[in-house]
């Protein structure tokens, strides 16, 4: 058993005892050890960094930058943002006046804020020479000292180090983050002193709207939330929410955002969503969004109706663009090199596929449908022509309402085979007579309900070229390449800021197509009213042939019997009748004269209806033509008429007597009428050789 050690026994150990210390009034028990040599060069060398000249002259540099910027204070900007509107309001006289005098305002502001800034800038840096300059002629060191670790310390505060996560920071985002639900991204999910990068840098739909919402940031835009987002062939396809104002902003912010995702000029293209006011659908196109969308799709002759939606074209985001275009009004608005023609042959090549329709196309100074002509029912060039078809097709718009009631159609014409409807595709309006454009306007107010609708297309929207300020009563809108006049003009005084961009698009060179063909479009029945961006069908001209004469050798379609009897018991409008005196005696010729189908075959060169056998009617009238030709003469009185006709071909004349000659001609539609002095006599009546041509 171990005996226990007593206190008194020696512990045995290496560590010798500390001596004891004698402890002094007011002193520390335990001494405090020295800061080690590290932590001192540490200090020593934040403190060498921050009083570096580097960083001296990094801050007076920031410093000079921002007093620059002071002292232009943006108003170069704003003038030349001024200028920019100037020529995009060309043609409106009333906006580029108010912008010149706005132009005119900020360039007097900026001399005064010169000015201004100057002086103050001025006094402030006489202040602090003088101080400078009384310190040193004093020879006070310490207050030259003072001043010279003031200004040290003023410009190593101002280029202190700043930086923030480079791009490649922010794209390296953990790869459990970048699948997410419908790609959202909100504030929240933006890295701390995040830049905004070029879209091309963008691999993921997190990363893609990380990007967007960076640059919304950077731009002053409250978008706050981003999802949906898509990778498309031609760029990115995503949604967008603000939290106050409107998707709106983003518009007017267009071009540095795409300043900051590193697009072309019009590569921003926002469509506000009518269901959802805060949102809107932002797309940022890299390439041509067209480049894969479809062709043409093949139409047989007669194989579909004019009340079905047939294909017209694609949207931006590859939505097909389908239009059925019975009962439509239309307006179409392009500039020069902007595929308005193209567009109309595209609505051409529908209509003229059609079982229950007719086409009309005018056009007083360029060719209209040009390759489609085969197809097309009655062609219209000069003012003669086009202004006897209007009238035609007003006078059977009125005959066809007070039809409809007897027929059991109810409020408006039912098209059917037997009751054709009428698509009259008018070119170049604003180059058309004072009475054609009256004509068209009666039209497009009463054609709609009885199947005789009007398609009028121009290269401006504006009343200088219309002639009345019709453009936004007109249910169907399509706007390719124009000013931003006529984007007003057509879609309304707001639209801009709603996102319809038709100016943005640019017109055809003779080697560049560009965005010709490229539309926005309003009134399309069964479809929003939604600035999207869309591509018509573009066709060669070689095709369009093919289909023209297809279509021909089918047979074309005529217009119903009832129709054309019942446009012969309705009043002319006034200001085509003929003015008489107080007399009755005929004062002025009416300027257009109503003609019977057959009679406007004619006069525009068209080929008579099938099975078609000329009447004596007819024979008379081309009879009459021929011998006034004989006799060289323009005119001829009735009884010279008659008596010439019997010497012609007695067998056919030799009994026809005064009276009846007149009654076989008004059954045409000629009528005697005065010739001035004439066989020597004052002013006989009779029948002139120009008139009874045109019935031919």
């Amino acid at each position: 058993m171990a005996t226990p050690l007593t206190d008194e026994r020696v512990t045995l150990t290496l560590v010798k005892d500390a001596p004891e210390a004698p402890v002094f009034k007011d002193a520390s028990a335990v001494e405090k050890p020295a800061k080690p040599t590290r932590t001192i060069a540490e200090h020593t060398n934040r403190i060498a960094q921050f009083v570096l000249l580097p960083h001296t002259f990094r801050g007076y540099r920031q410093l000079g930058r921002r007093w620059v910027e002071r002292f232009h204070d943006d108003y170069p900007q704003l003038i030349t943002s001024t200028n920019r509107a100037i020529r995009e309001a060309e043609g409106d006289v009333i906006l580029e006046g108010r912008l010149k005098e706005r132009r005119d305002e900020l360039r007097t502001e900026y001399r005064r804020h010169r000015r201004t800034f100057t002086g103050k800038s001025a006094g402030v840096a006489g202040a602090i020479a003088g101080g400078v300059t009384f310190g040193a002629a004093t020879g006070s060191l310490w207050l030259d000292l003072a001043a010279g670790i003031g200004a040290m310390g003023l410009g190593a505060f101002h280029g202190r180090d700043r930086s923030e996560p480079t791009v490649d920071d922010v794209l390296g985002l953990p790869a459990e983050e970048t699948v997410r639900g419908h790609g959202s991204v909100t504030l929240d999910d933006l890295p701390q002193g995040g830049k905004a990068f070029p879209i091309a840098r963008a691999e993921t739909p997190q990363q893609a709207g990380v990007c967007v919402l960076l640059a919304m940031v950077a731009e002053n835009v409250p978008v706050v939330e981003v999802w949906d987002v898509e990778r498309q062939p031609w760029g990115w396809h995503c949604k967008v929410r603000v939290d106050e104002g409107t998707p709106e902003a983003i518009i007017t912010k267009a071009g540095g955002l795409e300043t900051k995702f590193d697009l072309p000029t019009n590569g921003v293209r926002l469509q506000p969503m009518v269901e959802r006011r805060a949102c809107a659908i932002l797309r940022l196109v890299q390439g041509d969004p067209f480049a894969t969308a479809p062709g043409l799709p093949y139409r047989a002759p007669k194989s579909i109706s004019i009340t079905e939606k047939s294909r017209l074209g694609t949207s931006v985001g590859g939505d097909p663009l389908d239009a059925a275009f019975a009962g439509v009004m239309g307006l179409i608005v392009a500039a020069s090199g902007g595929g308005k023609t193209g567009l109309l042959q595209a609505v051409g090549e529908i209509t003229t596929a059609c079982y229950d329709n007719i086409t009309i196309d005018l056009d007083p100074h360029g060719d209209g449908l040009e390759d489609l002509h085969d197809a097309v029912r009655i062609t219209g060039r000069s003012h003669e022509q086009i202004e006897a078809a209007l009238l035609f097709f007003l006078m059977l718009s009125k005959g066809r309402a007070r039809l409809r009631a007897k027929l059991g159609m109810g409020k408006k014409w039912k098209v059917s085979k037997k009751h054709p409807h009428f698509t009259i595709i008018f070119d170049e309006f604003p180059k058309s007579s004072e009475l054609a454009k009256r004509l068209a306007f009666d039209l497009l107010l009463v054609g709609r309900k009885e199947a005789v609708t009007l398609l009028i297309a121009s290269q401006g929207g504006t009343k200088l070229y219309l002639g009345e300020n019709i453009a936004q009563m007109i249910a169907l809108k399509a706007v390719g390449p124009c000013k931003v006049g006529d984007t007003r003009a057509v879609f309304g005084d707001g639209a801009v800021t709603e996102g319809w961009m038709p100016h943005k698009l640019s017109p055809a060179t003779d080697t560049d197509p560009k965005d010709a063909g490229h539309v926005y479009l309003q009134g399309v029945p069964g479809r929003p009213d939604e600035p999207v961006e869309y591509a018509v069908h573009e066709t060669p001209s070689k095709t369009l042939r093919t289909l023209a004469t297809e279509r021909l050798e089918a047979g074309l379609v005529e217009p119903d019997q009832t129709s054309l009897d019942a446009m012969r018991t309705v009043d002319l409008p006034e200001y085509v009748e003929p003015e008489y005196d107080k007399d009755g005696d005929l004062k002025k010729d009416a300027p257009v004269e109503l003609l019977t189908w057959g009679q406007l075959l004619r006069l525009c060169d068209a080929a008579p209806p099938a099975g078609h056998v000329p009447s004596q009617t007819d024979a008379l009238i081309g009879d009459a033509v021929d011998v006034m030709d004989k006799a060289a003469v323009d005119r001829m009185r009735t009884e010279r008429l008659r008596d010439v006709l019997a010497d012609h071909d007695p067998a056919a004349y030799g009994s026809l007597t005064v009276e009846e000659l007149k009654r076989r001609l008004a059954q045409a539609g000629i009528k005697p009428e005065q010739l001035g002095a004439w066989d020597g006599l004052a002013n006989p009546r009779g029948f002139k050789r120009d008139v009874l041509a045109s019935r031919l």
